[in-house]
C-alpha cells in the first residue's frame, strides 16, 4: 500500500515560484529577442539612410558650388553696374551743368543782342524800301 502523497507546501510553494520565474524569463527572452530584431531594424534604416544622405550630398555639393560661384559672378557684375551708375551720374551731373549754361548763354544773347538786331532789321528794311522808292522815281 501506498502511502498517500502528500506534498508539503513548502515544495508546492517552490514548483509555483520556479514556475512564475520560469514564464519570467521566457518573456524576457522574447523581449529580448524583440529588442535585437528592432535594434537590427534601426540599424539597417540608419544605413539607409547614411546612403541616401551620400547620394543627396554627391548632388547638392557641385549645385552648391556653382551656387556659390553664380553668386560671386553676379556680386562682380553689381559692382560693375554700381560703377558704370556712378560714372554716368557724374556724366549726367556735367550734362545738367552744360544745359544750364548754355540756356544761360542763351538768356544773356538774347538779351543782349535782341535790341541790336531789331534795330538792324529795321534799318535793312527801311533801307530796302528806300531803294525801291528810289527805283520806282527813275
Amino acid at each position: 500500500m501506498d502511502a498517500p502523497t502528500t506534498v508539503s507546501p513548502m515544495i508546492a510553494a517552490d514548483s509555483g515560484t520556479n514556475t512564475a520565474l520560469v514564464v519570467v524569463l521566457v518573456l524576457c527572452a522574447v523581449a529580448f529577442a524583440a529588442l535585437v530584431v528592432v535594434l537590427y531594424r534601426v540599424l539597417v534604416a540608419l544605413a539607409d539612410l547614411r546612403t541616401e544622405l551620400e547620394m543627396v550630398e554627391s548632388r547638392l555639393l557641385p549645385m552648391v558650388n556653382e551656387l556659390r560661384q553664380a553668386t560671386h559672378e553676379t556680386r562682380e557684375i553689381i559692382d560693375t553696374a554700381r560703377g558704370d551708375l556712378k560714372r554716368f551720374d557724374k556724366v549726367l551731373g556735367s550734362a545738367e551743368s552744360i544745359s544750364e549754361a548754355v540756356a544761360d548763354t542763351s538768356r544773356v544773347a538774347r538779351t543782349v543782342l535782341s535790341a541790336p538786331v531789331i534795330k538792324v532789321a529795321a534799318a535793312a528794311t527801311g533801307t530796302k524800301r528806300a531803294f525801291s522808292v528810289l527805283r520806282r522815281r527813275r
